[in-house]
């Protein structure tokens, strides 16, 4: 029994920190606002969106946008503003690029 409680919390703390996200439409109901900048140097978060939840990322830069708000790990609005955001990112073409460019702000999405 204890090595089943062990386990349990295990897969709940691997859980906790995947990139499935779902895009809000209210400011208000976003955990994190977001802006999209047009050059990579700009970015704080270098962002993959990848095909299957299975491959989200564990806060590393691959999201997987999800089509319900209760499957996400975090709710994200994006805002038309840079000096609105939260966060700024920049969606790249290839997964391996994918990846924080200013770690101080990882803590934004834990």
């Amino acid at each position: 029994m204890k090595t089943l409680l062990i386990v349990f919390g295990l897969c709940l703390s691997l859980n906790s920190f995947s990139q499935k996200i779902f895009s809000v439409d209210y400011e208000s109901r976003a955990d994190v606002k977001v802006f999209v900048v047009d050059y990579e140097s700009r970015a704080d978060l270098l962002v993959y969106k990848v095909d299957y939840e299975s491959r989200a990322g564990k806060n590393d830069g691959n999201w997987f946008f999800v089509d319900y708000e209760s499957r996400a790990d975090k709710k994200v609005f994006f805002v038309d503003y840079e000096s609105r955001a939260d966060l700024k990112i920049f969606f790249v073409d290839y997964e391996s690029r994918a990846g924080w460019k200013n770690s101080g702000k990882k803590h934004i999405l834990y």
